[in-house]
């Protein structure tokens, strides 16, 4: 009766490893073919308001929109953000690799512990 559940352990091992595999893929190279500048947020948030330079040279919202309310994120200064690492635009993939991991990491706690706590697996009830 231990056969199929080693197989099927196995083939779960197999799926998990293979769909960590295209997550990191997909995170360390398709993410240098995304746009640098994505702007259907921003042009969402622009709309209502003109920008208009100070003469400072600064950039200055008139009018009424979403984005005259913006801030920069309490974790803006952190390596990784903006999508780099350590405001490096061209490491842009590591970052991905790196978001994936830890999600891959926290996400797999998580489970191993709810798992624990609710008393083993599955396995008992066949």
């Amino acid at each position: 009766m231990t056969q199929p559940t080693t197989q099927q352990g196995k083939r779960q091992a197999v799926f998990l490893i293979g769909f960590l595999l295209v997550a990191l893929l997909v995170a360390g190279v398709l993410s240098y073919l995304a746009s640098s500048s994505p702007d259907g947020l921003d042009t969402v948030a622009l709309e209502g308001c003109e920008v208009t330079e100070t003469d400072a040279g600064e950039e200055e919202l008139t009018g009424e929109c979403i984005a005259k309310d913006a801030a920069d994120s309490p974790v803006a200064g952190s390596p990784f953000a903006d999508y780099g690492v350590g405001g490096n635009s061209s490491l842009v993939g590591l970052a991905g690799v790196v978001g994936v991991l830890v999600t891959a990491l926290i996400g797999g706690g998580l489970f191993w512990l709810i798992r624990r706590r609710s008393g083993g697996s599955s396995d008992d009830s066949s």
